[in-house]
């Protein structure tokens, strides 16, 4: 496996060990930012843990808890790395277990791989595009030998089921219900599980999903290494705005709409 990819494993295994040691502490200490977000203690030391793993690559790296570079900069970089230390910090003071640990190597603008742990549900998922994804059942203190040994490739036998849309539980919009009923209308019987972080992204990836509609705001690091999990299993994640895979490092961080879904 590349070398970069166990960096990026063990750099999202070690963070969610310092994510664990404040989800299982009395305070979480939470904060919010100036767009009215919420940050606790465990955003800010699983950042300051990736980077100590992702610096000595010599690849920039662009972190939502970091020092955002201008896009003077950043556009001179045909790769880096993109982060978010913990991806769905709501459902991480929530308790509800529906948070990530999201790391994303991206080239050129498109993604590379990435890893999006997920420390207390025990699922790790890795992508490499062009070479495969995997879901490896872990817990945050695993060494990534160990880790490795417990993959399972994606996407997996989800068995037959009725079509199921997978939707954000923090941000469910019209368009995402107008997006439920025009599937109802093609595929009769439709599931939708409402899931945090970029879970939902892994759950489609995996084959436990066919379609998450997203009709409302994300950064790039919310689904960049999530993105990468998908492409490597065979999916699309379309930017609803160009019609092509959704693109990374731009001038503007802020996504469009997109949808992911299995390619045709």
């Amino acid at each position: 496996m590349n070398d970069w990819i166990n960096v990026a494993l063990k750099a999202s295994l070690e963070a969610g060990q310092a994510i664990m040691d404040i989800y299982e502490s009395d305070d979480v200490g939470v904060e919010y930012k100036e767009d009215a977000s919420p940050l606790t203690r465990a955003d800010r030391a699983a950042h300051h843990v990736i980077l100590r793993h992702l610096e000595p690559t010599g690849i920039p790296v662009l972190s939502e808890e970091g020092k955002h570079m201008p896009f003077a900069d950043r556009s001179q970089w045909d790769e880096l790395w993109i982060v978010d230390p913990v991806d769905g910090t709501k459902e991480f003071i929530k308790r509800n277990g529906e948070f990530t640990v999201n790391i994303a190597l991206v080239r050129h603008g498109r993604v590379a791989g990435g890893v999006v742990f997920a420390p207390v549900l025990g699922h790790a998922y890795v992508g490499v595009v062009g070479e495969g994804a995997w879901r490896l059942d872990v817990s945050a203190d695993a060494d990534v030998d160990a880790a490795w040994h417990t993959r399972v490739s994606l996407p997996v036998n989800a068995g037959t089921r009725a079509f199921t849309v997978v939707a954000s539980r923090s941000h469910m919009s019209p368009e995402t219900e107008a997006y439920v009923e025009e599937a109802k209308s093609i595929h009769g019987e439709v599931n939708l599980i409402s899931k945090g972080s970029s879970l939902k992204l892994c759950m489609v990836a995996e084959g436990t999903a066919d379609a998450y509609p997203r009709f409302a705001p994300t950064m790039e690091w919310d689904t960049a290494a999530g993105q990468a999990v998908c492409e490597a299993a065979g999916c699309d994640v379309i930017d609803q705005n160009t019609g092509e895979p959704m693109r990374y490092n731009r001038e503007e961080l802020l996504n469009a709409w997109f949808l992911v879904a299995r390619s045709s």
